[in-house]
């Protein structure tokens, strides 16, 4: 028996210190420090990321998002890493000593967090495991690939309106619009079927699927613009903040596409497993789909009204309120904030749509709270709402700065919100567990102990708060 529950974890390890020194490996060829010193402390990550994490680690999707994690961590802590080089710094010197340290978060995130996590993901998700479902290879691509395709297209309205698309086609040696048109939706949907591939067993709710999709994007970041796309140019390889800063815009042109590649991919696989799979009376809905949603619908409304007060404070200190009153064309910081709880009621609206059975406490409600403001500042403040003003956006790295006080209100307004939705969702379905049939399938709902939503916290709220700074 005891070597049975060795035999999971001495596998992980050696996984985990391969992968580890290959990416130190990798690191040292970059220029990331001395070979041997390299190779040894990617060793030393990968055995302690195999200690802390490969238990949560059951999915390929989860193991990404626990190794882009880690990766993170280890950027922040590491010896020669943030915390480190700001150690002893003046205030002055901070930023530039973060943004000299950009190349080397890209690195630890792409030569150490990602062959770690995915590696040990796919092993681990291999192995049989209790609650796991079967990986279906024709739902992932297809829905995953449709869900690509329409994030794509999504993305592509910014991209055609900055002219990106010549400069696309050059990885085929072409100058044509069409040609990058094309590209550029293959690739989405490649994303999207990837995303399928990696996620399939992790996708349990609307929200969550829209967090897996914020993340995954953000790491193709990364990956795409900062990475593969220059290097397909035959231009060499530059991970500094100021090619990160040109690149902004691709920045939030991701999150969005992440957004909705979670949402209709979350969407459609619902569809597919209505149609295609066999239902299981004892794992469905105590109440008919109508009744929850409006249920949801107005608990999400009331708690957007809390957290519209909180974020109206911050805007009043800020004095951005006026900017709320241009929508419909006055100054008036009363008629902003009238406007602006009006606004934060369907936000609130489609939190509860969203984030029904997604938090079984109060800890991980503020934090997805918190991730929905965050999420919510890219396609609000930076988006919709320049949209409603101009009639177009920009995502320029100035608009950002203008818009990051509105960041520390979303931030507080998804946290208010979601308490309090919160505890009006628990008030009600602590009524319904009366009933024992539908307290077995509450129970179904709990969220599993391999999930990647602490993960996912992490590497989104940190970078998503840091990057602007930074690259800014």
């Amino acid at each position: 028996m005891e070597h049975g529950m060795r035999s999971p974890l001495i596998k992980s390890i050696t996984i985990s210190v391969i992968m580890g020194c290959c990416g130190g490996a990798v690191g040292a060829w970059l220029g990331f420090g001395p070979p041997l010193t390299d190779i040894v402390l990617g060793g030393l990550y990968g055995l302690l990321f195999a200690l802390l994490a490969s238990s949560r680690v059951t999915t390929p999707g989860a193991g990404l998002l626990w190794g882009l994690a880690y990766a993170l961590l280890v950027w922040l802590v590491d010896p020669a890493g943030l915390f480190a080089v700001l150690a002893g710094t003046t205030e002055m010197e901070m930023l530039t000593a973060a943004r000299i340290q950009f190349p080397t978060l890209v690195g630890f995130l792409l030569c150490l967090g990602m062959p770690l996590g995915v590696t040990l993901g796919v092993v681990r998700g291999l192995e049989s495991q209790p609650g796991m479902r079967r990986l279906s290879w024709p739902r992932a691509l297809i829905v995953g690939g449709i869900a690509g395709l329409m994030g794509g297209w999504g993305f592509g309205r910014w991209m055609g309106s900055i002219h990106f698309f010549p400069l696309l086609a050059t990885v085929v040696n072409s100058n044509s619009p069409g040609v990058g048109i094309i590209l550029h939706l293959l690739v989405a949907m490649m994303i999207g079927a990837t995303f399928g591939l990696l996620f399939q067993g992790d996708i349990r709710g609307y929200g969550s699927s829209v967090g897996w999709g914020v993340g995954y994007s953000l790491f193709w970041w990364f990956l795409g613009p900062l990475t593969l796309l220059p290097l397909c140019q035959g231009k060499p390889l530059n991970w500094s903040s100021a090619y990160g800063a040109e690149l902004f815009g691709s920045l939030v042109g991701h999150v969005v596409y992440g957004v909705l590649v979670g949402l209709i991919y979350a969407l459609l696989d619902s569809l597919w497993v209505g149609f295609f799979i066999e239902s299981d009376p004892l794992h469905r809905e105590p109440e008919g789909p109508g009744t929850r949603t409006l249920l949801s619908l107005g608990w999400g409304a009331a708690a957007s009204l809390f957290g519209g007060v909180l974020f109206a404070l911050v805007m009043a200190a800020t004095g951005t309120l006026s900017r709320m009153a241009n929508i419909v064309g006055g100054s008036s910081p009363a008629l902003g904030v009238l406007i602006h709880l009006i606004i934060s009621v369907p936000i609130g609206m489609t939190y509860g749509l969203l984030f029904q059975h997604e938090a079984p406490d109060v800890g991980a409600s503020i934090i997805w709270g918190v991730f929905y403001g965050l999420v919510w500042w890219f396609l609000g403040p930076l988006t919709l709402l320049p949209i409603m003003l101009t009639g177009s956006f920009t995502w320029t790295l100035a608009e950002a700065r203008a818009a990051f006080p509105e960041l520390i209100g979303l931030l507080l307004y998804g946290a208010a919100t979601a308490i309090v939705f919160l505890l009006l969702e628990r008030r009600h379905d602590d009524w319904l567990r009366l009933d024992p049939r539908i307290a077995a399938r509450e129970a179904f709902l709990r969220r599993p102990v391999g999930t990647p939503a602490p993960a996912l916290w992490f590497f989104v709220l940190s970078l998503g708060v840091l990057l602007p700074i930074i690259l800014g």
